[in-house]
């Protein structure tokens, strides 16, 4: 046993540096490979999609200001949770407080209607930088249009899946 540890020093040894003295590591450095690049600040439009609701967001750089349908973020959203919804994807590309964001949203209720506004961000900052933006923002899911609507009702039933009351008489 003691044979074979000391087989598998000398074979760390040998790897440890090269013939010139300089040691090499197979890990590499966090970002060493590709040059950190500011990211883009220009304006931008898209649409996003949830449920029935859709936005159209235009982002413009600025200080941070949210106008939604002429209301301020705040007033519109007054549920903490939906505006980190539709913060989110300035919070995943660290970009809070750089872009204005100006939105009309119309169709379904709060909840959607902050999804589409999310989507719609999501796809304004990708179409601003595709090669800096794109890859945090497809990690994070947020350039993918949630697909689930309301099932539509079916005839012989009261809703979707809600049968009449079975009788057996």
């Amino acid at each position: 046993m003691t044979e074979n540890l000391n087989e598998t020093t000398e074979v760390e040894e040998t790897y440890e540096a090269n013939e010139e003295g300089i040691a090499y590591s197979s890990e590499s450095v966090p970002g060493a490979d590709t040059p950190a690049r500011p990211a883009t600040i220009a304006p931008g439009a898209a649409t996003g999609r949830r449920k029935e609701a859709v936005a159209r967001v235009r982002i413009v750089p600025g200080t941070g200001q949210w106008t939604v349908n002429g209301r301020t973020l705040e007033s519109y959203f007054p549920n903490k949770l939906h505006q980190q919804v539709v913060n989110e994807p300035f919070a995943t590309l660290q970009l809070e407080g750089r872009f204005d964001v100006i939105a009309r949203i119309h169709g379904g209720g709060i909840t959607g209607q902050a999804g589409a506004l999310r989507l719609g961000v999501a796809r304004c900052l990708n179409a601003i930088d595709v090669e800096t933006n794109r890859p945090s923002l497809k990690k994070a899911g947020l350039l993918t249009r949630d697909a689930r609507v309301i099932e539509r009702k079916k005839a012989g039933l009261k809703k979707a899946r809600k049968a009449p009351q079975f009788s057996k008489r």
